[in-house]
């Protein structure tokens, strides 16, 4: 059960780091949106999970890896910008949300277009 301090926390971190990523996109001139779908905040404010949703699909694990290497500057980014609300930057862990993914898997299997096995 989260507390009202990790949701709140939680909220903020998501919210900073969107900025960031879209900083980070438009620094890089690619054609790449990443959000932040999620932010799991541990009691203790020490750790942070943070799941990615990344369109276009085409390489989600290479763009996963280059966030992880970029996971210092991210990591600064965020210290600088929450220092006021926080006494220490939460260690970040990225994940890749894939439950657009399976949405959109059992929307085409339920309107026909799956692979249903005939009855």
């Amino acid at each position: 059960m989260e507390t009202n301090r990790q949701k709140k926390i939680a909220q903020l971190l998501q919210n900073d780091l969107g900025d960031i990523f879209r900083e980070i996109s438009k620094a890089a001139k690619e054609s790449l949106l990443i959000t932040v779908t999620k932010v799991r905040v541990t009691p203790d404010l020490s750790y942070a999970k943070v799941y990615l949703s990344i369109f276009p699909l085409d390489d989600k694990q290479g763009v996963l890896e280059d966030i992880k290497v970029l996971k210092p500057q991210i990591r600064k980014a965020l210290s600088d910008r929450i220092s006021q609300q926080l006494r220490k930057t939460p260690d970040l862990n990225f994940f890749i949300d894939d439950s657009l993914d399976y949405i959109e898997t059992i929307e085409q299997e339920l309107s026909g277009e799956g692979d249903n096995p005939e009855l």
